[in-house]
Formats: C-alpha cells, structure tokens, sequence
C-alpha cells in the first residue's frame, strides 16, 4: 500500500491541531496517522519533510521526536 498523495498535509494538519497542548512527537505517533503502512516509508516521508524545512526533530540524545518547524521549543 502507498501513503496518501495528502500524506504531508495529513501530518501537518494533525500537528497543528495538537500544537496547543504539544510540541514534540514522537515517531510512533507520526506513523499511527497510517497503521497500513510499514514504518520505513513513514519514516522515509518524515525525514523528507525534515529535509523540506516542514518538520525539525529534536534529540535528547537517545529519543528523537519531531515537531512543526518553528512552533515549541524543538531546541
């Protein structure tokens, strides 16, 4: 199965809903919007929005989360 044509607007519109009470996500949260996709191509369509500037992730070393580019405290 392939991800949505409206895959990124999916996730950004889903971030942006939730963004009042959270900033950070972690991946797992990210890849339950698609529960009949494998984890690599969500991964793979995260780190390309990651790439694009849509997303920016956050590491604390040994958990990565991602969020909105610019919304939170990703820093």
């Amino acid at each position: 199965m392939a991800l949505p044509d409206n895959a990124k607007e999916m996730i950004v519109e889903e971030l942006t809903k939730k963004s009042k009470t959270k900033t950070k996500f972690y991946f797992n949260d990210l890849s339950k919007m698609f529960p009949e996709e494998s984890p690599r191509a969500v991964k793979k369509l995260v780190n390309e929005m990651v790439s694009e500037g849509t997303l920016e992730y956050w590491s604390s070393g040994s958990t990565t989360m991602y969020g909105l580019k610019g919304m939170g405290d990703l820093g």
